[in-house]
């Protein structure tokens, strides 16, 4: 069973060197990460170890006083399908909440299907879907942190 943590801002480099390696494995921009990570109110990084090695990361900031942003999140590939996205995520709803928001946002895209079916087995909305300045289609996704409805 894996460790979860959280990080109210900058997690210590060995978890944030874990982090930015899984990023650049399945986003390609680690970076880009980096640079607005710093620039972000209230990051909160909640990461999952098994024996002292990162597998997974949930990464978020404030949009308001009621209102948190989902931004980034990944599972090591060979730890998929084993519910760490789902503890990752619990997790960072749970902190978020018990910080006083009272709303959950995020964005996603229909090549991250399995991402998709997880934020709507975990009670979020889609609100809306957009291109953004790309070209790229893009589904935004809103959950209420006050109701919690969840469906299993």
């Amino acid at each position: 069973m894996p460790q979860i943590h959280h990080y109210w801002g900058m997690p210590d480099k060995h978890v944030l060197h874990g982090i930015l390696q899984l990023h650049n494995e399945v986003f390609d921009n680690a970076d880009e990460l980096l640079e607005k990570a710093v620039k972000r109110q209230k990051i909160l990084f909640v990461a999952a170890t098994k024996e002292n090695r990162l597998i997974g990361y949930k990464i978020g900031y404030e949009l308001s006083a009621d209102r948190y942003y989902s931004w980034y999140g990944a599972v090591q590939e060979d730890y998929r399908g084993q519910g760490i996205g789902s503890m990752l995520m619990d997790f960072q709803h749970r902190i978020v909440k018990e910080a006083g928001y009272k709303e959950i946002e995020t964005k996603t895209r229909n090549m991250w299907r399995n991402m998709l079916i997880l934020n709507i087995k975990h009670g979020f909305d889609i609100t809306e879907t957009f291109y953004d300045n790309e070209g790229i289609h893009r589904i935004s996704l809103m959950k209420s942190l006050i109701d919690n409805k969840e469906v299993t």
